[in-house]
């Protein structure tokens, strides 16, 4: 139903501009017989007329909540579409039986759009990841407007207050006082109006991986290995050669009871002709000992 609600409720780029304040608050407020006939005819047909008729009629609510979020600094038209689908959300499983507003039962699902939206986009690495470190996020960022930084009393009274442990709270307070850093820095102009730029994990951070000197390093040391390896095991006989292939370079490998059925011996020859055969490798040049 969502989807089907989204072009219908399509925010305007500005969303605090007064054009689009003036928009949702034209629509009409529903009385309650409005509102519960409305999530009848939605619950019992499918009607999504209805279900536009009751979106529509809150929008401006979610306007209201999305600009207490407004000390986050993120977009406000992010925070209210993120709203409005958690109105989508909460009008599809709107119960009229209950004797409770499609308001009061909506707040739930808005706030709760609002919240992962701000936990995913308010830093580049998240702030919290379980319930009850959201939970310490709100809480505590709240708490903080009023405590500034906190001392040991207070971040043992805020720990009792939302029962978690004082290392939680502290850990979060952390958190809240980091900030993003630009990959690449940025410009800062000196005294002399010099562009200098700042020191940024892109001067300590990079990657050799790819390096042209470095490849063609690592491709001649595999081929040179190849080239040896295909030189030593042409001195060995046929057996022992065939040994090596199937237990060494096949998959999958050849276990010492199926070599032993292929070349008639018994698998305790076969283990000592590989043993011979390993410390004839070993005793070239330019062996390479990687088992």
């Amino acid at each position: 139903m969502e989807k089907s609600l989204i072009p219908a409720i399509t925010i305007l780029p500005d969303v605090e501009s007064s054009a689009y304040v003036q928009t949702v608050n034209s629509f009409p407020l529903l009385s309650l017989e409005e509102e519960c006939n409305l999530a009848i005819r939605l619950r019992e047909t499918g009607d999504l007329e209805a279900a536009r008729q009751l979106v529509m009629a809150h929008l401006r609510f979610v306007v209201r909540i999305a600009r207490g979020y407004s000390g986050y600094g993120l977009p406000q038209a992010d925070l209210i579409q993120e709203g409005n689908i958690g109105l989508m959300k909460a009008v599809k499983r709107f119960d009229p039986d209950r004797g409770v507003r499609l308001v009061s039962f909506a707040i739930h699902w808005v706030r709760a759009e609002m919240h992962e939206f701000v936990l995913k986009n308010w830093r580049i690495v998240k702030m919290a990841t379980t319930k009850a470190q959201r939970k310490l996020f709100f809480n505590l960022r709240s708490a903080r407007k009023k405590l500034g930084w906190l001392s040991a009393t207070e971040t043992t009274q805020l720990a009792n207050d939302l029962g978690v442990s004082e290392r939680d709270v502290t850990a979060m307070d952390g958190r809240l006082h980091y900030q993003d850093s630009a990959f690449d820095g940025h410009q800062n102009e000196s005294a002399d109006d010099d562009q200098t730029l700042a020191v940024a994990p892109a001067d300590y951070l990079a990657d050799t991986r790819f390096e042209p000197a470095a490849q063609l390093e690592k491709t001649d040391y595999k081929q040179q290995r190849l080239n040896w390896l295909h030189s030593v095991l042409s001195e060995l006989d046929e057996r022992s050669r065939d040994i090596l292939q199937r237990r060494w370079l096949s998959e999958p490998k050849a276990t010492l009871k199926e070599l032993a059925t292929m070349h008639q011996v018994s698998a305790e020859r076969i283990r000592q002709l590989e043993q011979q055969a390993l410390k004839k490798l070993k005793a070239q040049p330019c062996a390479v000992h990687s088992a």
